[in-house]
């Protein structure tokens, strides 16, 4: 299939935590706002990083304003969330959201030792729009090098993190990016939290950027809440 280009965006939403219905509107804005095919948010963006936020399922109604914005404007949202399996396990999920509602796109692997209530995800996946396939990873799952390795032998041709970094820290995320890009030859897009978000980070880093196969930075946002980045990506 010949790939069309994609305009990907990287969003810093504001968040008000544990408020996942208020959340899902400050999303809904931003997906109407960002202009993009695929709009890309941070780690537990629906929730804020806040740890002990109860799980939520696909079809959790206070989802709507997401869907219908998506619907409205054709864009797929990839956004944060914990997430119960029908065993019972609690993930930090990245969910796949378009008009037609939300799934569970990708489940964290490397889940840190402050993370212990949720399960490590079984593995890499990707997600497909329009030909593209977005490879996913949450936060430290960037800071493996055989994580990006194992997504793009699924045929990754971009590879997207939603990340959550303290404001120290705000390098992290410019290095792990453009490390892939350059290992790979592949997109590289991360969404990293601005302003306060839980979890103890009072301050996040933010700096969502978009990078092209080889490491050059085609999209950057700033250090502030609201802010984001958009880029077209071309085959």
């Amino acid at each position: 299939m010949e790939r069309s280009p994609l305009a990907i965006a990287v969003a810093q939403p504001p968040t008000v935590a544990y408020d996942v219905a208020a959340n899902a509107v400050t999303h809904a804005d931003m997906v109407r706002a960002a202009g993009a095919r695929v709009v890309v948010f941070p780690e537990l963006s629906l929730t804020g990083y806040q740890l002990d936020a109860p799980a939520i399922t696909v079809d959790d109604p206070r989802l709507g304003p997401l869907v219908a914005a998506c619907g409205d404007t054709g864009a797929v949202a990839l956004a944060g969330a914990p997430a119960w399996d029908g065993a019972g396990h609690a993930y930090i999920a990245t969910l796949a959201v378009d008009g037609a509602g939300a799934r569970v796109a990708y489940r964290k692997v490397h889940v840190h030792e402050s993370e212990q209530r949720f399960t490590p995800g079984e593995g890499p996946a990707v997600v497909e729009v329009d030909g593209w396939r977005l490879g996913l990873a949450i936060c430290r799952d960037i800071k493996f090098p055989e994580h990006d390795a194992a997504t793009l032998d699924l045929g990754a041709h971009v590879y997207v993190a939603s990340v959550v970094d303290h404001l120290h820290e705000a390098h992290l995320a410019a290095e792990r990016g453009r490390r892939v890009a350059a290992d790979r030859a592949v997109w590289v897009a991360v969404a990293s939290f601005a302003g306060p978000t839980g979890g103890g980070f009072g301050q996040t880093a933010g700096g969502s950027a978009v990078w092209a196969p080889g490491g050059v930075v085609l999209a950057h946002a700033g250090s502030e809440p609201g802010e984001l980045a958009r880029a077209t990506l071309r085959p």
